[in-house]
């Protein structure tokens, strides 16, 4: 079952950093971790889940980070949800439940989950990107280091 829970919440937020604050070089996890407020630790396991599950593409290197896999426009909401939703029930434990609460709740409950999950489909990265610029979030530009001597 969908859980809204602070892992969905940062692996949203994550795509959604990449995307906007994208420029020529890839988004470094430690930036991330900065302006999310959050262990990068924890944020890195988040990320190679989401690399895996191709949503994300991982760049090595000194200059290293991560890039969207694909356009904005074509990443969901719905997606990622489903790509955490998948790594929750994995580390998690099975639900027991009443014969009550799994033959009349139970439905009730997947079938909001369905409608929830339609409209998350319905909204992508690219939607998400037009209402930061909207609410006047400003794009990180990242000062690039000169070499020059």
């Amino acid at each position: 079952m969908m859980r809204f829970t602070r892992k969905l919440a940062l692996a949203v937020e994550a795509v959604l950093d990449i995307a906007y604050h994208a420029s020529d070089m890839p988004v470094q996890s430690r930036e991330i971790a900065e302006r999310q407020g959050v262990p990068r630790r924890y944020l890195e396991q988040v990320l190679q889940h989401l690399v895996r599950a191709e949503i994300l593409r991982g760049v090595r290197g000194p200059r290293g980070g991560y890039r969207l896999a694909r356009e904005r426009r074509r990443i969901a909401l719905g997606e990622i949800v489903r790509i955490v939703a998948e790594l929750e029930t994995a580390e998690s434990e099975p639900e027991e439940g009443s014969d009550l609460g799994n033959q009349v709740l139970t439905p009730i409950w997947r079938e909001l989950e369905d409608e929830a999950i339609r409209h998350l489909d319905a909204i992508t990265i690219e939607d998400l990107c037009r209402k930061a610029r909207s609410a006047g979030v400003e794009p990180g530009t990242r000062a690039q280091p000169d070499f020059t001597i």
